[in-house]
């Protein structure tokens, strides 16, 4: 289904994954929780939505639609940018002036969907099913 903006028609979604930095496996528990409610309250603030995603330990797996007025780079930099900040604040104890520099690593993947929606969305949902150390928390957001 195309979305609408004033003179444009449009379907863009992305197939993102970004991972902590040095792969640690810190993505369980509160901060998995904390993490889902964030990310699509930060991508309603960069006029994206998340279609479906999946937080397994070592790393994030989403399906977003993201208008193409804004930019993959700069949304995904926003997600991990404001998401890093958040966890440092609610969980680290830093109030003022901290970076979240040290939750995510550099860089992350992006692949178009396409007509492939169901493929990805599947294949995003059955990351549970590959994730064998968080077999009791539920990781899809």
């Amino acid at each position: 289904m195309y979305e609408s903006l004033n003179h444009s028609k449009w379907d863009c979604k992305y197939h993102v994954i970004f991972v902590p930095k040095c792969r640690r496996k810190v993505l369980y528990g509160k901060v998995r929780e904390y993490l889902k409610k964030q990310f699509h309250e930060l991508a309603r603030q960069r006029e994206c939505q998340i279609i479906s995603g999946h937080l397994v330990q070592d790393h994030v797996h989403m399906l977003i639609a993201i208008p193409p007025k804004q930019s993959v780079a700069e949304v995904v930099g926003y997600l991990k940018g404001k998401s890093a900040i958040a966890v440092a604040r609610q969980f680290g104890g830093k109030q003022r002036n901290f970076n979240g520099e040290r939750l995510w690593a550099r860089g992350y993947a992006v692949s178009t969907v396409g007509f492939n929606e169901i493929e990805i969305s599947g294949y995003i949902r059955n990351q549970e099913q590959l994730d064998t150390a968080g077999k009791n928390e539920d990781g899809n957001f």
